[in-house]
């Protein structure tokens, strides 16, 4: 059944994933093409949308992914997905921040601990790298490189758009100001191109 199989899968999501929303992504990404859920294409449509909503953004994926996929049921199949989902990815880290914090005191200082931590954050690094290759190789070069890029319009656009966000974002503009800005570009430029 589709809503088992969302909190599963979520569940494994949330529990295998060091690093919060963005270290995420990867496997969200395995995960939803694995199974058929939606295209590649979309799931950068729905990065866009969590990424521009309010909260959490591995929950608004989870949440807009079980509804996606709840909806063959109609709209209380879309909700029930999207609590699935939702439960699956959170679930993991209310259990083991509770267990943490009962046995946070007595392993603080443990070297072994302090190791693992180490470890973890040049993997997690790594899976956002990851991440972003993918989903820049998605938006700049959809149907894989060739010189025939550089004659396209979008692709100008979305390297214009990229490359003023990214020096917004050095000039300490706040997000939802740069968010508004690319969204409104983005759209005139659909009705453009």
């Amino acid at each position: 059944m589709i809503f088992l199989k969302l909190f599963l899968t979520f569940f494994k999501i949330g529990a295998f994933t060091f690093g919060g929303g963005y270290a995420m992504l990867p496997f969200i990404k395995e995960e939803v093409l694995a199974n058929n859920w939606m295209s590649l294409e979309e799931i950068i449509d729905f990065i866009a949308v969590s990424e521009s909503t309010p909260g959490p953004f591995a929950i608004n994926m989870a949440t807009a992914i079980g509804n996606n996929q709840g909806m063959t049921f109609g709209a209380f199949g879309g909700i029930f997905g999207a609590f699935c989902a939702t439960l699956g990815v959170v679930l993991p880290s209310f259990i083991i921040i509770l267990i943490v914090a009962k046995i946070y005191d007595k392993f603080k200082n443990s070297t072994v601990v302090s190791g693992c931590m180490t470890g973890l954050k040049p993997a997690v690094i790594g899976f956002i790298g990851s991440a972003v290759i993918s989903i820049a190789e998605t938006v700049f070069v959809p149907n894989g490189f060739s010189t025939t890029i550089f004659t396209s319009a979008t692709f100008y656009v979305s390297a214009a758009i990229f490359i003023g966000a990214l020096i917004a974002t050095f000039k300490k503009v706040h997000p939802i100001i740069i968010i508004c800005i690319c969204a409104v570009i983005g759209i005139i430029s659909g009705y453009l191109l």
